[in-house]
């Protein structure tokens, strides 16, 4: 059963309403944010193509073209706000409906919801790691750094790509500046995130195959689940019989292995799920105070 008609949505509040449910979240679920996805309309205007782990660790001028784009971008992912979707999904979890939430996503904008637990399979653009030594530092602490050595690089942003950077000209990276790490002078220094060509910690994903493992049913949120980072979890449920549910805008590679696909906004759709499993919610529960900060 596909679309997002009210039979559709009753029937996906049918089996999310027995709880036990696991949430595996992508990029879809944050474009009503204002963070761009990488395979929707949204990120399809992408002009350069991500970063590698290798590229970033190999090669200082990619290094540098990074963090210019990544300096600014940043000031997008820190002024986005928690949508409908991550508050329906704050909501779920309070009505004691989840098990868990996995995500794809690394806005932090299912805790800024009020989320708790949260297993960031691919980490946190809000953290910053050294290379060399381990340390860990706030990506405000390094933001504040970088602003102070680049006072006036007020380069022209051409756009802004799903992975917490924009698009720059060549002219404006030269100019850029980048910061080492304080704790051991010459560290490289890394958002904490999971770049194309690195691993996944095994422990972020040994616990996320258990709470699908246990759960009863698995819930997609927003993921196309081109990659296998979040199609394995899916194969994992079909393959124990275990009913996934998946509500994303366009199709997706896991459509053939779901007992139910909604075709959707998600804030709306998520909106309308916990109006049903739970009738006396009101809209203020669901989508968060007015202005509510990250």
């Amino acid at each position: 059963m596909t679309d997002s008609g009210p039979d559709t949505i009753s029937a996906l509040a049918a089996l999310v309403a027995d709880g036990d449910v696991v949430v595996l979240s992508g990029a879809g679920l944050s474009t009503e944010s204002g963070i761009p996805d990488y395979r929707g309309p949204s990120g399809a205007t992408r002009r350069s193509a991500p970063m590698t782990y290798q590229t970033f660790t190999g090669d200082p001028g990619a290094r540098r073209r990074y963090w210019a784009r990544s300096h600014l971008g940043w000031r997008t992912v820190a002024r986005a706000r928690a949508n409908a979707g991550h508050h329906a999904v704050a909501q779920l979890q309070r009505l004691g409906l989840l098990r868990g939430i996995v995500t794809q996503n690394v806005d932090g904008l299912h805790q800024a919801a009020g989320a708790r637990d949260v297993i960031e399979l691919h980490g946190s653009l809000g953290r910053v790691v050294c290379l060399h030594c381990g340390d860990l530092l706030s990506r405000d602490e390094l933001d504040l750094r970088l602003r102070q050595a680049n006072p006036r690089f007020d380069a022209r942003i051409v756009g802004v790509n799903a992975d917490g950077d924009v698009d720059l000209r060549d002219g404006d990276v030269e100019r850029f500046r980048m910061v080492d790490c304080q704790v051991c002078p010459g560290g490289t220094l890394k958002p904490d995130v999971v770049f194309f060509g690195e691993t996944v910690p095994a422990d972020r994903v040994q616990a996320s195959f258990s709470l699908v493992e246990r759960a009863r049913l698995l819930l997609v949120l927003g993921s196309s689940l081109t990659v296998m980072s979040g199609r394995r979890f899916v194969l994992r449920a079909a393959k124990l019989g275990i009913p996934v549910a998946i509500v994303n805008q366009g199709a997706t590679r896991g459509d053939r292995y779901a007992a139910l696909t909604v075709d959707g906004p998600l804030g709306s759709v998520l909106t309308e799920l916990v109006r049903r499993v739970d009738p006396p919610a009101t809209a203020s529960a669901v989508a968060g105070p007015a202005g509510a900060a990250r």
